[in-house]
């Protein structure tokens, strides 16, 4: 086996990087995704941003996609654009056919900012995050 394979990482995201737009400006490579959902975690708005959280939490589910075979390359600019509010943490995801694998997600450790309201996929403000955080 190659150390290129070897460092390869499914990852699950669950907010911005769900969408093709934004993935597509943090990574160089095409990977194959999928929706699949991290059982015992949640979503919940961060207070004054377009983009969300994703805290572990009994009983809830968090719906997302997973993208397959990531580089390490990949995973070096996802690190970096996730920042110092977020921490990659090895999960356990369901596909859509019930297989449950590790992937690799990002985790908000910073609690103070934390709102009370869930995320939901349909009110990320695509355009406003872009300019924001990917404006080349």
């Amino acid at each position: 086996m190659s150390d290129d394979i070897a460092m390869l990482c499914h990852v699950f995201t669950y907010g911005s990087l769900m969408f093709a737009p934004v993935w597509e400006k943090v990574v160089q490579g095409s990977y194959r995704s999928m929706p699949a959902t991290a059982r015992e975690h949640a979503r919940f708005d961060i207070s004054g941003e377009t983009y969300p959280d994703m805290v572990p939490a009994a009983g809830a589910r968090v719906d997302g996609v997973i993208y397959f075979d990531v580089s390490a390359d990949d995973i070096a600019a996802l690190d970096a654009f996730e920042g110092t509010e977020y921490r990659r943490h090895m999960i356990s995801v369901v596909l859509g056919n019930g297989d449950t694998l590790k992937a690799a997600s990002y985790i908000f450790i910073a609690p103070e900012r934390l709102s009370d309201a869930l995320w939901r996929p349909e009110s990320f403000q695509m355009e406003r995050f872009l300019s924001t955080y990917c404006p080349r």
